[in-house]
C-alpha cells in the first residue's frame, strides 16, 4: 500500500487528511468519531477574541456589583462565571480532547489584535495543544488604515504568540494582500512555522422581507479549491513553513492536487457537514487507489511535484495562463454559450 503519512507542523501525521476549525469538534463523541473515521489531526473550533473580551468584562462587572452588594460575593461571582462559557471552557475542552483521541489536537485563536491572545495561547499549550493556529480575520474597513499597517498586525501577532509559546504555530491567512507572496515571505521570516491557504470572510446577506443584514455562512464547493491552489503551487519550495489547503476540498482528485502542488496538509469541513465523518475514510481510500494505478510511493513522492519550482510551464501559474484561458473563451460556439446562460439562469 501507498505510504500516504506527512509532516505539518512538525507534527508526524498519518495522512495529510486534517479536519479544519468547525462545530464539529465541540463534542468528544463527534472528535472520537473523525478519529475513528481516519481524521490524522483535528483543528479545534475557534476561540474567539470577543469572547476573551466578554469574559474580562464579565469578570469586571461581577467585581464592581459584589463589592457592593453583600458578603456573599465572591460565591455569587463564582457562580455566574460557572454559567457563563468563555475561554475557560475552551482550554478545558482541549484537555478532555487530548485525554480522548491520539492524533495531533490544533487549538485556533481567531482574533484581529493582540488582545488576549498571548495569555489563553499560553495557557492552550499548558493544556496540552499539539500547535495553534492563528485564524487572523481581519477585514479592513477604514480608508485612514493603509496596506503596511494591516500586513504589520499579521506580523505583530504572529510574533507575539511566537514568543509566548514553544509548540508549532500556524498562521490562517486571507488572499487579500497587495503581493501575496511577499507576505508568506514576511510571514515565513517572523517563525511561522505554518501557513493555512485561506480564510473565509464573513459575508453578510439582505433580508429583503424584513430589511435586516443577515449572516450568511456558505460551505465551500469545489469551485474555491482554485485559490489556494494557485498559491500553494506558487509558494511550495520558496518558504520554510508548512503548506496547508483549506476551502473546496470533497475529494481525493482535490486533496491530490493540493499535495502535487506542494500542501504538505489537506483540511477539509463543509464535506464532512455534509457527508459526516467517515467521509474521511472514503477519501483516504480513494487516494490510496489513485496512487497505486499511478504507481506513486509515498505523498512525499508526490508533494510539489506539479508546483511552480518543478512543473513544466511555470507560467501555467501566471498571466501567461490567464491569456490562454480568455483565448479558450473566445472559441467557444454560440450554442455552447447560450447552453451556459440556460443554466446559469
Amino acid at each position: 500500500m501507498p505510504d500516504l503519512s506527512t509532516k505539518y507542523l512538525d507534527l508526524q501525521l498519518r495522512t495529510p487528511l486534517v479536519v479544519s476549525a468547525s462545530p464539529l469538534s465541540h463534542e468528544l463523541d463527534s472528535v472520537r468519531r473523525l478519529e475513528d473515521a481516519g481524521a490524522s489531526a483535528i483543528v479545534l473550533f475557534s476561540l474567539f477574541e470577543e469572547q476573551i473580551r466578554q469574559e474580562n468584562q464579565l469578570l469586571q462587572e461581577h467585581l464592581e456589583a459584589g463589592s457592593e452588594s453583600y458578603a456573599e460575593a465572591p460565591s455569587y461571582l463564582l457562580q455566574s462565571l460557572d454559567f457563563y462559557a468563555g475561554p475557560e471552557e475552551y482550554i478545558e475542552h482541549i484537555v478532555k480532547v487530548k485525554r480522548a483521541i491520539k492524533i495531533p489536537v490544533i487549538a485556533s485563536l481567531n482574533g484581529a489584535t493582540l488582545g488576549g491572545w498571548i495569555d489563553y495561547a499560553r495557557q492552550i499549550e499548558q493544556a496540552g495543544a499539539d500547535a495553534i493556529e492563528c485564524n487572523i480575520y481581519f477585514l479592513p474597513t477604514s480608508m485612514a488604515l493603509s496596506s503596511a499597517t494591516v500586513e504589520d498586525t499579521y506580523l505583530d501577532i504572529l510574533r507575539a504568540v511566537k514568543l509566548a509559546v514553544h509548540i508549532p504555530v500556524a498562521v490562517k491567512l486571507s488572499p487579500f494582500f497587495s503581493n501575496m507572496a511577499n507576505m508568506a515571505k514576511r510571514l515565513d521570516e517572523t517563525g511561522a512555522d505554518g501557513l493555512v491557504l485561506f480564510n473565509r470572510f464573513y459575508q453578510p446577506d439582505i433580508d429583503l422581507e424584513n430589511m435586516v443584514i443577515r449572516p450568511n455562512v456558505l460551505l465551500s464547493t469545489a469551485q474555491d479549491l482554485r485559490l489556494p491552489l494557485t498559491w500553494i503551487g506558487i509558494l511550495y519550495g520558496r518558504v520554510k513553513a508548512s503548506l496547508a489547503a483549506t476551502g473546496g476540498i470533497q475529494y481525493a482528485e482535490d486533496a491530490i492536487k493540493m499535495l502535487m502542488v506542494g500542501a504538505n496538509a489537506t483540511m477539509m469541513c463543509s464535506i464532512l457537514l455534509r457527508e459526516g465523518p467517515q467521509h474521511i475514510r472514503f477519501v483516504e481510500r480513494q487516494i490510496q487507489q489513485w496512487m497505486a494505478d499511478h504507481e506513486y510511493e509515498s505523498v512525499m513522492q508526490m508533494q510539489g511535484s506539479m508546483s511552480q519550482l518543478r512543473c513544466a510551464d511555470p507560467s501555467a501559474f501566471e498571466r501567461a495562463q490567464y491569456m490562454r484561458a480568455v483565448k479558450g473563451i473566445q472559441h467557444l460556439r454560440s450554442d455552447d454559450i447560450s447552453w451556459a446562460r440556460m443554466r446559469a439562469d
